[in-house]
Parts: structure tokens; C-alpha cells; sequence
């Protein structure tokens, strides 16, 4: 192997290193476990909200033009549909039935970082995530309103066809990055334990926003594809694109938790610099 190429492998590991010896797939799947169970409440807690501040007919007209443009290969339109239906007809009761579920990502989460960087060393971790993690469900009205603002003109260029549908993609794109950065800053700073610093945590958490935002437009090339999801299943076409969505959210947490440690890496070393 070229001395350059070694040298480039070992810079671009460096980052890394803390997840030696550490079952990082193994806590990429507890997180989707979590995940799994609070991405639901999560949705439906903030599109209630949202139609609450905006107007359901607004939240409806906003986010029209996006499922009539997805891909229908596995049914992403009628399940987006029928997720911001629930969303806008939530009633109060319902919702606050939902914030114990929503905050177990948070639980997640933490759990999942504490464990990467000293396990066993933090006590109340669950609580600890829980409580976190509520100033982003506060915050993800904001956040989804600033998405929704931006779907009907990137949705409009995905239909055009040729260049005007690259565009969208490339604006989509931008709109997706831009509203999960500071949620990845919050989770690296906050969520996660160590308070790492402000500038790495910035750094590191857009960088990772921008491999999240283009992992889930990878998510909606997947659904586009003619797949027999239910084939390795018996035929149930309902569990295999349930398999699929789990395995798309194993791979997210995959990048969200090599964020967290190349932030710590790049805290370290900053302070290693200033000092």
C-alpha cells in the first residue's frame, strides 16, 4: 500500500479511534429499539402542534405537493398521509398519552452515548436523557414548520422532470440539512454527556446533518424501487417494509452515534490545542 494512501487511512480513522473495542452496531440497534418505539409519538406530537400554530389546512396544503411527489413502490405516500392525518386530529389527551413514548429516544440516546464513553459511570442516564430531550420536542414545531415552508416549492421542481428535478433534490437537500444541524448540535452538546466544545460540537454536528440529510434522500431513492420487500418474509409485504424502515433507522443511528465520537475526538484535540 502507497505510503500516502496509509497515511490518509490513518487521518481519516483518527477521529474513530474512541469506538475501538467498542460494539458500535450493537449500539446503533438499542437506539433503534428506542427509536423504534418514540419516532411515532415523536411525528404525531409535532405535527400537532404545528397544525395548532399554523393551521391544519395550511399543514395539509404545505406538505401536498410532497406526497403526491413521493414514490408509491411501498406505500410512503399513503403512510405520510395517514401519519399527518393522525398528527392534525390528535386530540390533548392523546398527546400528552404520547410524551411518555416521545422522550424514550432521549433515554436512548444518552444511554447509548454514556456507554460509548465511560459505561456504567452515570446514574438516572435514562431520566437524564428523557429530560434533554424535551427542549427538541419543544423546539420541533419550529423545525417541521421551517420544512414545510420549503417542501412545495422543492416538491413542485421533483415533478418537472430533468435538471428542475436535481434542483429540488439539491434544495430539499440544503432545507433537511439546515434543520438537522442544530438538532445534532443540541444532542452532541446536550443529549450526550461530556459537554464537548462549541466549536467542534458545530463543526462536527453540521457535518453529520449534512451525511443525514443525504442518507434520507437515499431513503426515498429506496422507495422508489420496484422491491418485492415481503419476499424474504412469506409474502407479508407489511413486515418486510417494516424490516426495511428498522434497518434504514439501524444504519441512521450508525452515523448519528460516529458523529458523536468524532466530536469528542475533535474536542479533545482542540483543547489539547489550546492548552
Amino acid at each position: 500500500m502507497p505510503g500516502w494512501v496509509a497515511r490518509a487511512r490513518r487521518v481519516a480513522s483518527t477521529p474513530f479511534r474512541p469506538l475501538k473495542g467498542r460494539d458500535l452496531a450493537l449500539h446503533a440497534a438499542a437506539v433503534t429499539f428506542y427509536a423504534g418505539i418514540a419516532v411515532v409519538p415523536i411525528a404525531l406530537l409535532a405535527i400537532w402542534i404545528t397544525g395548532w400554530i399554523a393551521g391544519a389546512d395550511r399543514v395539509r396544503r404545505l406538505t401536498g405537493h410532497t406526497i403526491a411527489a413521493l414514490p408509491d413502490a411501498i406505500g410512503a405516500p399513503r403512510a405520510l398521509s395517514a401519519l399527518i392525518e393522525a398528527g392534525l386530529h390528535l386530540t390533548p389527551l392523546f398527546a400528552l398519552a404520547s410524551l411518555l413514548p416521545a422522550t424514550l429516544y432521549g433515554e436512548g440516546l444518552r444511554r447509548a452515548f454514556v456507554s460509548l464513553r465511560t459505561p456504567g459511570s452515570e446514574p438516572m442516564v435514562g431520566w437524564r436523557g428523557r429530560l434533554l430531550w424535551l427542549p427538541l420536542l419543544a423546539a420541533a414545531p419550529a423545525l417541521l414548520l421551517a420544512m414545510f415552508l420549503a417542501l412545495p416549492s422543492t416538491s413542485a421542481l421533483w415533478v418537472r422532470g430533468g435538471w428542475y428535478s436535481f434542483l429540488g433534490v439539491v434544495l430539499s437537500f440544503l432545507a433537511a440539512w439546515l434543520v438537522l444541524t442544530p438538532v445534532l448540535i443540541w444532542v452532541f452538546r446536550y443529549v450526550a454527556p461530556g459537554r464537548p466544545r462549541w466549536l467542534s460540537t458545530i463543526l462536527v454536528g453540521s457535518f453529520t446533518a449534512a451525511n443525514l440529510s443525504g442518507f434520507l434522500h437515499g431513503f426515498v431513492l429506496f422507495c422508489s424501487l420496484p422491491l418485492n420487500l415481503g419476499a424474504p418474509f412469506g409474502g407479508f409485504d407489511e413486515i418486510g417494509g417494516t424490516v426495511a424502515v428498522g434497518l434504514w433507522l439501524y444504519l441512521f443511528h450508525v452515523i448519528v452515534l460516529a458523529g458523536y465520537t468524532a466530536t469528542r475526538s475533535a474536542s479533545a484535540f482542540q483543547t489539547r490545542r489550546e492548552s
